[in-house]
């Protein structure tokens, strides 16, 4: 891609069994995308992507779980995709109440979140701060925010996988560039390291992440990626941030479903087994054959943990 072209955002409206709408909450405009938008008596279920990531990440998900009764809806998050970038919103709070908005504005008095990494992260806020919306959170390598935090402080193993990246992303400026140069290169290569050999072969990984590579050049979305990665840091010594990690500790009584691949490296076992005590009800499964992308790279067993846990 050329230096002086930059996909639309509506390039990532992508034609399949599935319709795009735009829906406003919190107040912006999100793009959401579901396989049945009239199905609006069937139990709700958000899917949250991750960093660099936009809807196609729950593409199985979204018509698996909609063939099994859900009305399943993949959300493009504040910043990502063809949603709204606005210079600011990146924080905790911010990201619960988009989803809050969201289950509301979608006609629904209450929805199950699924979460993959940072996606994740807004599943847990979500439910700590808007408890009466959220019947049950599904996570896909994403560990409760503490647990994550403790890790990477006391654990060297997981401080060395996930924190030069972290790192890194303070920077101004330098980072934007290295994930939107060489036609977004680097998202691919963030993929290809987190995901399994098997899958980084396949056929369906060149096309993922040939379609992550483009959302990411989307005027924007590379900027807005990284404000949550920097809120995350820089919170760390502000009273709102000090504020929400204190918030997030409050233990949830819902169902929590955290699935983890059973080659992740990204994400250590002992990580995601973290914090049980903020989630009591919470249970582990181990995906097979997957690394840090367990819903695309073995997508099937995915679908029926979920449908699983969901039903």
């Amino acid at each position: 891609m050329s230096s002086n072209f930059f996909p639309d955002p509506s390039s990532v409206r992508y034609d399949g069994p599935w319709t795009h709408r735009d829906v406003h909450a919190n107040g912006i405009r999100f793009h959401i995308v579901e396989a049945e938008p009239e199905r609006t008596e069937a139990p709700l279920v958000v899917l949250l992507h991750g960093f660099a990531d936009f809807w196609w990440s729950w593409r199985h998900q979204l018509t698996g779980l909609t063939e099994l009764g859900f009305r399943a809806v993949a959300v493009d998050l504040r910043g990502y995709g063809d949603s709204d970038k606005p210079p600011r919103g990146y924080d905790g709070w911010t990201l619960a109440g988009d989803i809050a908005g969201l289950i509301r504005a979608l006609g629904h008095t209450e929805a199950a979140l699924v979460g993959h990494a940072e996606g994740g992260l807004v599943c847990w806020a979500t439910a700590v701060l808007h408890p009466r919306l959220v019947r049950a959170i599904a996570l896909v390598g994403s560990p409760h925010p503490a647990a994550l935090k403790k890790a990477v402080l006391r654990d060297s193993r997981q401080r060395r996988a996930w924190l030069p990246n972290f790192l890194r992303y303070q920077l101004p400026r330098y980072p934007e560039h290295r994930l939107t140069t060489g036609d977004g290169y680097e998202v691919e290569r963030l993929l290809r390291q987190r995901v399994t050999e098997s899958w980084s072969g396949s056929a369906e990984f060149v096309d993922a992440a040939r379609r992550m590579r483009s959302a990411i050049q989307i005027p924007g979305a590379a900027h807005c990626a990284l404000e949550y990665q920097r809120w995350a840091f820089r919170s760390q010594w502000r009273p709102d941030g000090r504020r929400f990690m204190a918030t997030v500790r409050v233990p949830i009584g819902i169902p929590v479903l955290a699935l983890r691949g059973e080659f992740d490296d990204y994400l250590l076992p002992s990580t995601i087994r973290g914090g049980e005590q903020w989630s009591p009800r919470r249970r582990l499964v181990t995906v097979p054959s997957a690394g840090h992308f367990a819903h695309q790279e073995n997508p099937d067993v995915v679908t029926a943990e979920l449908a699983k846990f969901l039903g």
